[in-house]
């Protein structure tokens, strides 16, 4: 296996694990924040079974299908070497075609909707930030053999570079849990909108701490 093919398992495992860390505190909260309101015996099982078929099912499938897209993208700009702007460009807009489709949150979205562009434009400058940082753990050639030194290589040993990287992803994602908080219509879910932007607003606020903390030890 090559450096490149090494370095795609350990970013691919590594993005799984966050994957799997994100969805479970969504799971967590969907029950305490259902648990502690004031739902009825009819609402609260149907928000708990869309959750729950959302969480196992799109939300998990489609990220799975991210993660890859991401990871290709990425490798088959390393692999090409310097890349022109025009075939960069290509690859970015053909395969965040494939992202979109499997986002978890644009799965549920009014495509008609009058914030839906701005969400779409947040969710490509995701994926391109996402793109950008795959490669850079992609390109490191030096023996590596876990997440944590594939980190400190590819970011040379600065936790502020890497810092910097983590926020971008971090500041992207922010904004597009704003805009479904500004208006939460653009959500096609039958009921239960405003449990499950609450509960998206806390899984993502979990997920950035234990982020942050984990570059914490990677750098410390």
């Amino acid at each position: 296996m090559d450096y490149i093919e090494r370095n795609y398992e350990i970013l691919k495992k590594k993005m799984i694990e966050q994957m799997e860390l994100s969805l479970g505190f969504g799971k967590s909260l969907i029950d305490s924040e259902l648990d502690a309101g004031m739902f009825n015996f009819v609402v609260k099982p149907i928000v708990k079974s869309f959750y729950k078929y959302w969480s196992d099912k799109d939300a998990k499938v489609g990220t799975l299908e991210q993660i890859k897209i991401t990871l290709d993208t990425a490798k088959a700009i390393v692999k090409n070497g310097k890349v022109t702007k025009e075939v960069y460009e290509k690859l970015i807009n053909n395969n965040f075609n494939i992202y979109l489709e499997n986002d978890q949150t644009d799965r549920q979205c009014d495509k008609k909707h009058n914030n839906y562009e701005k969400l779409k434009e947040i969710t490509k400058k995701c994926f391109i930030t996402q793109v950008e940082e795959s490669i850079i753990f992609l390109s490191v050639k030096e023996d590596v053999y876990n997440y944590d030194q594939l980190s400190r290589i590819a970011f040379s040993n600065d936790k502020a570079k890497a810092y910097k990287a983590l926020k971008r992803q971090l500041d992207y994602n922010e904004a597009g849990i704003e805009i479904v908080e500004q208006d939460n219509s653009i959500l096609k879910v039958p009921t239960g909108r405003n449990i499950i932007v609450t509960v998206l607003r806390k899984g993502f606020e979990l997920t950035k701490q234990k982020l942050l903390e984990d570059l914490d030890l990677i750098f410390n």
